[in-house]
């Protein structure tokens, strides 16, 4: 979660072009799916930044786009809206998965947008 929250700041708060590549061997618990599940969805992770944090998260938002030439006011709700809209346009996601055995069968049925949110590139055997 925290390697989430840094590529979050980054690429929302911050605006640069971020890619976040995950491998299946890095999966240590289903609720790491469960994340990732929900950012392909929604572009978000659901209380990933606690109040203290998403305060600090909103400021830098508020600095980079005055150095943008932009104005991002409103209320904390507004704010993070437009934090999640620059998370969506700046990040990818690369997701490594072997297609072999029942877990990949099963983490597809558990979690959906790994298929109906993404583009999925097979890679054969080198020949």
């Amino acid at each position: 979660r925290e390697d989430i929250k840094k590529i979050l700041i980054k690429a929302g708060a911050k605006n640069e072009n971020t890619v976040f590549i995950f491998n299946d061997s890095q999966i240590k618990d289903t609720s790491f799916l469960e994340d990732i599940n929900t950012l392909l969805n929604t572009g978000e992770v659901p209380n990933i930044f606690p109040n203290e944090e998403k305060i600090e998260v909103m400021e830098i938002l508020r600095t980079q786009a005055k150095q943008e030439g932009k104005s991002i006011d409103g209320d904390m709700g507004q704010m993070y809206s437009a934090f999640v809209e620059r998370c969506k346009k700046s990040m990818h996601i690369v997701l490594c998965f072997s297609p072999i055995g029942e877990a990949f069968r099963t983490r597809l049925r558990m979690f959906p947008s790994l298929v109906n949110c993404t583009t999925i590139d097979w890679f054969m055997e080198w020949p």
